[in-house]
């Protein structure tokens, strides 16, 4: 009886770290994912242009995804994204991204990773909280700069715009074969209770504070790239 105490005991308390450790983890997501958006913001001719920007449904930030391999590569990262509602930007939503191709590439680097949602079409999608890119959504690599092109391809031709930053470089990247799916660990672990993806991109739950820089920067990613000119 005493061991039985003692090992429910262990677990209860195993519990405990874990769901602090997870916590403090999408706590930090939230604060890089915000420093991703004014970092890509503040780089002058380099950053998402101020008509993608006005375009979008949703945004969607992945820190530090991890991707490796030899010449078909592979992703693995968690992330987080907001939508636009009639009362501004939603609370944030969590998610996973795994699997994909980027082509040719030797070894292993992280890389920051923003996927723009354009159209009702992409952000049912991201509601859904399970699709693949290039099969269920349509994505392609977006345009950099301060403006977008006059051309509109990139607004009818993609429910998704992504793009990509490493060593400095920021540039648009293709996706195909990522899987997008919700990150329940990081949801329950902010929110403390099981809450839909839906719910929360459609601005039915209150932000929690550790997600102001995040929002913050999304909601001022606009005016930044106004500010470069």
């Amino acid at each position: 009886m005493k061991r039985f105490i003692l090992f429910a005991l262990f677990l209860s308390l195993t519990g405990v770290a874990w769901a602090e450790t997870t916590r403090e983890a999408t706590e930090d997501r939230l604060e890089h994912a915000g420093a991703v958006m004014r970092e890509i913001m503040a780089a002058p001719d380099k950053g998402i242009p101020e008509e993608v920007l006005e375009h979008a449904k949703c945004i969607a930030v992945v820190p530090h995804l991890l991707k490796g391999g030899f010449v078909v590569g592979a992703e693995n990262g968690r992330g987080v994204a907001t939508c636009r509602t009639a009362h501004g930007w939603s609370a944030p939503a969590f998610f996973a991204i795994t699997g994909g191709s980027w082509g040719l590439q030797i070894g292993v680097e992280g890389i920051d990773l923003v996927m723009v949602i354009q159209g009702d079409k992409g952000m049912e999608r991201l509601m859904n909280s399970k699709f693949e890119i290039g099969a269920d959504a349509s994505a392609a690599a977006g345009p950099v700069g301060r403006h977008a092109s006059a051309d509109t391809d990139w607004k009818m031709n993609a429910e998704i715009l992504t793009y990509s930053r490493a060593r400095g470089i920021f540039a648009g990247v293709t996706l195909n074969g990522a899987a997008i799916r919700r990150d329940d660990d990081s949801t329950e672990a902010m929110y403390g209770h099981e809450i839909s993806t839906r719910r929360i991109l459609m601005g039915d739950v209150a932000p929690p504070p550790q997600a102001r820089p995040f929002l913050d920067a999304v909601r001022n990613a606009k005016e930044q790239a106004h500010n470069a000119e």
